[in-house]
């Protein structure tokens, strides 16, 4: 199922813009103190960090992902999900604009 709307948050207005404004995401709190981005990359090839695990929630659109140093390919759409473990790096590979959520830790 894929999230449509969070309520109640807290939302960081200025935008986080990264890769040129491939990708562009706001921070938003939940009123449980949960810390969560929200965005879209656009068409690109992109390379990612993470410091903790993250869980990327496909909103709208479609990516395909690998981590940081393995062949294979994965697809997520609307509706599915990918983990990516804490300290690690991941490629994100977008020919159509994706929505995300990505949930922390």
């Amino acid at each position: 199922m894929t999230t449509e709307k969070i309520d109640g948050v807290s939302v960081v207005t200025k935008a986080n813009v990264y890769f040129d404004g491939k990708c562009i995401s706001h921070g938003i709190t939940l009123a449980d103190g949960t810390k969560k981005s929200v965005g879209v990359i656009l068409p690109a090839t992109l390379t990612f960090g993470t410091g903790a695990p993250e869980i990327m929630e496909c909103v709208a659109g479609a990516c395909e992902w690998r981590m940081a140093g393995t062949e294979a390919w994965h697809k997520s759409e609307a509706g599915q999900k990918f983990s990516v473990p804490g300290n690690s790096k991941f490629e994100i590979r977008v020919t159509e604009a994706y929505h995300y959520i990505c949930h922390f830790g």
